[in-house]
């Protein structure tokens, strides 16, 4: 696979990469990827593409460094405005060659900021922009400004980026991603300021990166020089920065302009002219960041990936907890409807009305014809309507299925407010109940559930015998014995409760096999159940769904293993040859994962 290739893939899987749970990695992992596509886009595929383009210098510093008055004396006129005000710059200048403009004026870097083409301040225009708050350009926000200057050597461009440590979290997010999209830096800090904890932890990541630094200490009182001079190079070479140059610009007046002298800028612009003056030299330069910059793309992709699994458990826990607990739901409606507790209350005393009560138990005999017999009989009379049965089955099955859902989305509640990831999915709604509707449900499913029956009644009974004897008491009798013998089951027939509910179930079992034999009876019953069983699943499966959807936006584990796989292709491709080519894709020994 091509580095490019390698490098596609790796912002394919960031660009998929999600935090949808609130968890305690989650922010730091959504900056991490924002920040990582930035670099991607605005600086390693760029550079990889074309290594033969002029360096991107971006100056960079603490809020009131001088950052603009630099870069002003380095050009040798206004081109940023300087102010008392802050924040100042709030759109990044890019100072290039004139004859080097047609490698910023498109989206090859920096894909993310609109060009716009911008023009020499003058004087009462940067004092008006002061006095006035330094409103910006509103077609300018969101942009980069292009200006070409002479002074600019060939080979670089200077990129005026906002503080580091701006007021504005827009300025300083920015900030970063400029200082991301370098070649190197040109980084400013003070006398004052030059040991502070923020300017110190983007060099710390510099070096980690092998980006080459540039330090420019500004505004040194003379007298002081050489001991502040002497402590930040000893600060330098302890992080590792011991190789960057050091530029001490003493304190100067300011001319009319709000000019450094050109002296004091001297040193800088030789080095950037140094820098510049080979295509080696510079395609050099660019290798030894780019290669850092993709071997910390890899350790931060790693970071992204382990945060990602940080969701994917968190998911699978709340899962789980919604999951067993409508499993535990389904497990009480079915023990409900086959241990007889369905056979109690009402439903018993509906049945008792239909079979005949006490009178026909005593003269129950338990020989199949004799009972057929005493069956065909018995219904020649008035006994009680099979709607009554009916409907207390329903009432009865309706209300321990709502009840065990209820339950199950009360106990789901409690263990997703144990979890910070959680109550912020939950919210503020109330979901310890069954949901709207789901009552309705239920009865619609139930009444289902007997038509189920009914059918199967239908087609066991298809034979003219079969249905002659059906005829004496009714297929909605039949069926309502049906749900009896379902209802005293255990393991099929086989297990049935001898006693329940005063001998009731026993009398279904005998009268379905009057009818059907044993053998069918016991296959309608497990039919039955499992008909049963089928639609309380598909019940509570919709009803937790309430919970599980939420967790809907969280990648699976295979899909965050192909990010982090990417990863360790960035590393490979880290430790690789560097690019030798911008005219075609790396070739396999030019840096190939």
């Amino acid at each position: 696979m091509h580095a490019v290739t390698t490098l596609e893939t790796a912002r394919a899987e960031l660009y998929a990469a999600s935090f949808p749970l609130e968890l305690g990695s989650a922010d730091q992992a959504r900056r991490e990827r924002t920040a990582t596509i930035h670099q991607v886009d605005d600086y390693v595929l760029p550079r990889y593409r074309s290594l033969d383009a002029p360096l991107l210098v971006v100056v960079g510093g603490s809020t009131g460094a001088g950052k603009s008055t630099l870069v002003n004396a380095l050009v040798g006129h206004p081109v940023t405005r300087a102010g008392a005000i802050r924040p100042t710059t709030r759109q990044p200048i890019l100072l290039h060659h004139p004859s080097e403009e047609e490698w910023f004026a498109t989206q090859r870097v920096l894909p993310g900021l609109k060009r716009v083409k911008g023009r020499r301040a003058q004087p009462d225009e940067r004092i008006r922009a002061t006095e006035a708050g330094d409103t910006p350009d509103p077609k300018a926000i969101g942009s980069v400004i292009l200006l070409a200057e002479d002074r600019v050597p060939q080979g670089v461009a200077l990129l005026d980026a906002p503080d580091i440590d701006s007021v504005s979290d827009d300025n300083r997010a920015l900030a970063s991603q400029l200082l991301a999209a370098a070649d190197l830096w040109l980084f400013v800090t003070t006398a004052n300021r030059y040991a502070d904890a923020i300017p110190w932890r983007l060099l710390v990541d510099a070096a980690s990166r092998d980006i080459t630094v540039g330090v420019v200490l500004d505004r040194v009182p003379a007298e002081a020089s050489q001991e502040i001079s002497t402590h930040l190079r000893s600060m330098l070479s302890a992080e590792g920065l011991a190789d960057s140059p050091l530029f001490v610009v003493e304190e100067a007046s300011l001319d009319a302009q709000g000019m450094l002298p050109a002296s004091t800028v001297a040193p800088i612009h030789d080095w950037l002219t140094e820098i510049a003056q080979t295509s080696s030299g510079r395609a050099d330069l660019a290798r030894k960041t780019l290669n850092g910059a993709v071997r910390h793309l890899a350790d931060r992709i790693k970071v992204i990936g382990d945060a990602e699994l940080d969701q994917v458990n968190a998911a699978q826990r709340l899962h789980e907890d919604v999951v067993t607990a409508y499993q535990d739901a389904a497990v009480e409606i079915e023990g409900a409807t086959k241990d007889g507790t369905l056979l109690r209350g009402e439903v018993l005393a509906r049945w008792q009305d239909f079979v005949g009560t006490g009178e026909f138990f005593r003269s129950l005999e338990t020989t199949i014809g004799r009972l057929r017999d005493r069956i065909g009989s018995f219904f020649t009379g008035k006994p009680a309507p099979v709607e009554t049965v009916e409907e207390a089955i329903e009432t009865g099955l309706h209300a321990v299925i709502v009840s065990a859902a209820a339950r199950a989305a009360e106990v789901s509640e409690q263990r997703w407010k144990s979890e910070s990831a959680g109550r912020a999915l939950i919210g503020t709604e109330d979901l310890a109940t069954v949901s709207p509707g789901f009552s309705e449900k239920v009865a619609e499913e139930v009444r289902l559930w007997q038509g189920d029956l009914l059918e199967l009644i239908h087609q066991e009974g298809e034979g003219k015998r079969m249905t002659a004897r059906m005829a004496s008491f009714g297929v909605n009798g039949v069926a309502v014995a049906l749900m009896i013998v379902v209802f005293a089951s255990t393991a099929g027939l086989t297990g049935l409760e001898i006693g329940i509910a005063g001998g009731s179930a026993i009398v279904g079992q005998k009268l379905l096999e009057a009818i059907f034999g044993e053998d069918a009876v016991r296959r309608l019953a497990k039919t039955a159940r499992e008909q049963l069983n089928g639609r309380v699943d598909r019940l509570l499966s919709e009803e937790s769904s309430r919970f599980t959807r939420r967790l809907d936006d969280v990648r699976s584990e295979a899909e965050v293993k192909q990010l982090i796989q990417a990863g360790r292709e960035l590393t490979a491709l880290s430790q690789g040859a560097a690019p030798k080519s911008t005219s075609a894709p790396l070739k396999e020994n030019d840096g190939q994962a």
